[in-house]
Protein backbone atom coordinates (compact mmCIF):
# COMPACT_ATOMS: atom_id res chain seq x y z
CA UNK A 1 0.00 0.00 0.00
CA UNK A 2 1.60 3.29 -0.99
CA UNK A 3 1.99 6.19 1.53
CA UNK A 4 0.48 9.60 0.95
CA UNK A 5 2.93 12.28 0.25
CA UNK A 6 0.84 14.78 2.51
CA UNK A 7 1.76 12.26 5.29
CA UNK A 8 5.30 12.00 4.77
CA UNK A 9 5.67 15.83 4.41
CA UNK A 10 3.97 16.04 7.54
CA UNK A 11 6.56 13.57 9.05
CA UNK A 12 9.75 15.68 7.65
CA UNK A 13 8.36 19.29 8.73
CA UNK A 14 11.17 19.88 11.10
CA UNK A 15 13.51 22.75 10.52
CA UNK A 16 16.33 20.69 10.89
CA UNK A 17 15.56 18.42 8.12
CA UNK A 18 14.53 21.02 6.03
CA UNK A 19 17.72 22.25 6.45
CA UNK A 20 20.08 20.04 6.04
CA UNK A 21 17.96 16.76 4.51
CA UNK A 22 16.33 18.50 1.55
CA UNK A 23 16.47 15.03 -0.70
CA UNK A 24 14.22 13.75 2.08
CA UNK A 25 11.26 16.10 1.36
CA UNK A 26 11.90 15.28 -2.29
CA UNK A 27 11.40 11.77 -1.33
CA UNK A 28 8.22 12.56 0.48
CA UNK A 29 6.30 13.76 -2.29
CA UNK A 30 6.86 10.44 -4.48
CA UNK A 31 4.16 7.85 -4.07
CA UNK A 32 6.23 4.93 -1.92
CA UNK A 33 5.90 1.80 -0.54
CA UNK A 34 5.04 1.21 3.10
CA UNK A 35 9.07 -0.22 3.66
CA UNK A 36 10.58 2.78 1.99
CA UNK A 37 8.49 4.94 4.22
CA UNK A 38 9.51 3.22 7.43
CA UNK A 39 13.64 3.52 6.13
CA UNK A 40 13.29 7.10 4.98
CA UNK A 41 10.99 7.94 8.91
CA UNK A 42 13.93 6.27 10.47
CA UNK A 43 16.89 7.85 9.09
CA UNK A 44 14.76 11.30 9.95
CA UNK A 45 14.74 10.66 13.43
CA UNK A 46 17.99 9.85 13.61
CA UNK A 47 19.42 13.08 11.96
CA UNK A 48 17.27 15.19 14.08
CA UNK A 49 17.55 13.52 17.47
CA UNK A 50 21.09 13.31 18.94
CA UNK A 51 22.96 9.85 18.82
CA UNK A 52 22.48 9.13 22.53
CA UNK A 53 21.49 9.70 25.87
CA UNK A 54 21.22 8.16 29.33
CA UNK A 55 22.07 9.10 32.93
CA UNK A 56 26.17 8.93 32.09
CA UNK A 57 26.38 10.55 28.99
CA UNK A 58 26.93 7.82 26.56
CA UNK A 59 24.96 4.75 25.86
CA UNK A 60 27.52 1.92 25.57
CA UNK A 61 28.60 0.30 23.11
CA UNK A 62 26.53 -3.33 21.85
CA UNK A 63 28.54 -5.83 20.15
CA UNK A 64 31.21 -3.47 19.00
CA UNK A 65 28.83 -0.57 17.59
CA UNK A 66 27.12 2.19 18.48
CA UNK A 67 23.38 2.58 19.78
CA UNK A 68 21.38 5.44 18.58
CA UNK A 69 19.02 6.91 21.16
CA UNK A 70 17.42 9.91 20.42
CA UNK A 71 18.50 12.72 22.72
CA UNK A 72 15.95 14.62 24.78
CA UNK A 73 17.08 17.67 23.23
CA UNK A 74 16.41 20.02 25.96
CA UNK A 75 18.27 23.48 26.76
CA UNK A 76 19.21 23.92 30.18
CA UNK A 77 19.73 27.78 31.10
CA UNK A 78 21.33 28.80 34.39
CA UNK A 79 21.57 32.61 36.32
CA UNK A 80 24.66 33.41 37.03
CA UNK A 81 23.98 33.08 41.06
CA UNK A 82 22.71 29.59 39.96
CA UNK A 83 25.58 28.20 38.04
CA UNK A 84 28.28 25.33 39.14
CA UNK A 85 31.69 25.45 38.54
CA UNK A 86 33.36 23.42 35.90
CA UNK A 87 35.03 20.35 36.84
CA UNK A 88 39.18 20.21 36.36
CA UNK A 89 39.44 18.81 32.93
CA UNK A 90 42.62 17.68 31.30
CA UNK A 91 43.59 15.50 28.74
CA UNK A 92 45.63 14.90 25.52
CA UNK A 93 44.32 16.47 22.37
CA UNK A 94 43.89 14.46 18.85
CA UNK A 95 47.40 15.80 17.62
CA UNK A 96 49.06 14.60 20.70
CA UNK A 97 48.98 18.32 23.02
CA UNK A 98 47.68 18.37 26.47
CA UNK A 99 44.84 20.22 27.18
CA UNK A 100 43.90 22.02 30.63
CA UNK A 101 40.72 23.61 30.92
CA UNK A 102 41.78 26.24 33.57
CA UNK A 103 43.90 27.67 30.88
CA UNK A 104 41.17 29.05 29.75
CA UNK A 105 39.97 31.12 32.33
CA UNK A 106 38.97 34.57 31.60
CA UNK A 107 37.39 33.28 28.68
CA UNK A 108 33.91 32.10 27.50
CA UNK A 109 34.52 28.61 26.61
CA UNK A 110 31.67 25.92 24.26
CA UNK A 111 32.35 22.39 24.94
CA UNK A 112 31.03 19.85 22.30
CA UNK A 113 31.05 16.59 22.82
CA UNK A 114 30.92 14.79 19.60
CA UNK A 115 32.07 11.50 17.41
CA UNK A 116 32.93 10.75 13.84
CA UNK A 117 30.05 7.93 14.15
CA UNK A 118 27.59 10.41 15.06
CA UNK A 119 25.48 11.73 11.87
CA UNK A 120 24.09 14.81 13.94
CA UNK A 121 27.35 15.65 15.33
CA UNK A 122 28.49 15.65 10.85
CA UNK A 123 25.63 18.15 10.34
CA UNK A 124 26.21 20.54 13.27
CA UNK A 125 29.67 20.57 11.94
CA UNK A 126 29.64 23.00 9.95
CA UNK A 127 27.10 25.97 11.98
CA UNK A 128 29.57 24.74 15.34
CA UNK A 129 32.51 26.35 13.32
CA UNK A 130 31.02 29.50 11.62
CA UNK A 131 29.96 30.54 15.85
CA UNK A 132 33.59 29.82 16.50
CA UNK A 133 34.69 32.08 13.76
CA UNK A 134 32.54 35.13 14.26
CA UNK A 135 32.83 35.16 18.11
CA UNK A 136 36.28 34.17 18.77
CA UNK A 137 38.16 37.70 18.71
CA UNK A 138 35.27 38.77 21.43
CA UNK A 139 37.22 35.61 24.05
CA UNK A 140 35.43 32.81 22.73
CA UNK A 141 37.39 29.71 23.05
CA UNK A 142 35.89 26.30 21.39
CA UNK A 143 37.39 22.86 22.46
CA UNK A 144 35.67 19.51 21.00
CA UNK A 145 35.44 16.36 22.90
CA UNK A 146 35.81 13.18 20.96
CA UNK A 147 33.97 10.21 22.62
CA UNK A 148 33.93 6.41 21.77
CA UNK A 149 35.83 6.77 18.41
CA UNK A 150 39.34 5.67 17.22
CA UNK A 151 42.13 8.77 17.01
CA UNK A 152 42.10 8.06 13.21
CA UNK A 153 38.59 8.45 12.54
CA UNK A 154 38.42 11.37 14.58
CA UNK A 155 41.36 13.21 13.24
CA UNK A 156 39.91 12.38 9.27
CA UNK A 157 36.90 13.59 10.46
CA UNK A 158 38.18 16.99 11.60
CA UNK A 159 40.01 17.68 7.86
CA UNK A 160 36.72 16.58 6.05
CA UNK A 161 35.15 19.30 8.20
CA UNK A 162 37.84 21.79 8.26
CA UNK A 163 37.23 21.87 12.18
CA UNK A 164 39.78 24.62 13.36
CA UNK A 165 39.60 24.30 17.25
CA UNK A 166 41.21 21.72 19.36
CA UNK A 167 39.27 18.13 20.69
CA UNK A 168 40.50 16.06 23.67
CA UNK A 169 40.64 12.60 22.81
CA UNK A 170 38.34 11.44 25.49
CA UNK A 171 37.68 7.74 23.87
CA UNK A 172 36.67 6.19 27.58
CA UNK A 173 34.19 9.56 28.33
CA UNK A 174 36.02 10.68 31.68
CA UNK A 175 35.16 14.09 30.51
CA UNK A 176 31.82 14.27 30.31
CA UNK A 177 31.37 12.00 33.44
CA UNK A 178 32.83 14.62 35.02
CA UNK A 179 29.94 17.37 34.52
CA UNK A 180 27.82 15.82 37.18
CA UNK A 181 26.19 18.76 38.67
CA UNK A 182 25.05 19.63 34.47
CA UNK A 183 25.64 15.88 32.53
CA UNK A 184 25.89 16.38 28.70
CA UNK A 185 23.70 13.04 28.24
CA UNK A 186 23.38 13.49 24.88
CA UNK A 187 25.85 13.25 21.84
CA UNK A 188 26.10 15.35 20.20
CA UNK A 189 26.13 18.11 23.43
CA UNK A 190 27.15 21.47 24.10
CA UNK A 191 28.13 23.58 26.86
CA UNK A 192 28.84 26.98 27.70
CA UNK A 193 31.20 27.85 30.35
CA UNK A 194 31.42 31.32 31.33
CA UNK A 195 34.06 33.81 32.17
CA UNK A 196 34.22 33.16 35.28
CA UNK A 197 34.64 28.98 34.63
CA UNK A 198 30.80 28.17 35.29
CA UNK A 199 28.35 26.60 33.21
CA UNK A 200 25.92 28.86 31.78
CA UNK A 201 24.25 26.60 29.67
CA UNK A 202 23.71 23.24 28.33
CA UNK A 203 22.44 21.95 24.79
CA UNK A 204 21.37 17.92 24.91
CA UNK A 205 21.08 18.27 20.83
CA UNK A 206 22.14 18.65 17.56
CA UNK A 207 22.35 22.70 16.91
CA UNK A 208 22.04 25.49 14.24
CA UNK A 209 24.22 28.62 14.27
CA UNK A 210 20.84 30.26 15.01
CA UNK A 211 20.52 28.21 18.27
CA UNK A 212 24.53 28.59 19.30
CA UNK A 213 25.93 32.05 18.19
CA UNK A 214 23.05 34.17 20.09
CA UNK A 215 23.71 31.91 23.57
CA UNK A 216 27.62 32.76 22.89
CA UNK A 217 27.31 36.57 22.30
CA UNK A 218 25.20 36.72 25.09
CA UNK A 219 26.94 34.79 27.67
CA UNK A 220 30.37 36.79 25.93
CA UNK A 221 28.80 40.14 26.79
CA UNK A 222 27.92 39.68 30.52
CA UNK A 223 30.47 40.98 33.13
CA UNK A 224 32.65 38.53 34.37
Amino acid sequence: MAARPDALRTAFSSARIRTRYPLLLGLAGRRLGGLQVVVLVIAAVLAVGGCSSGNDAVDQEAGGQQRFVAGSGSLSEYAPGDRSAAPKVTGELLDGKEFDLAAYRGKVVVINFWGSWCAPCRAEADDLGAVYTATKASGVEFVGVNVKDSRDNAIAYERTFKVTYPSVYDRAMRVALKFRDTPPNAIPATLVLDRSGRVAVVFRKPLLREDLQPTVERIAAEKA
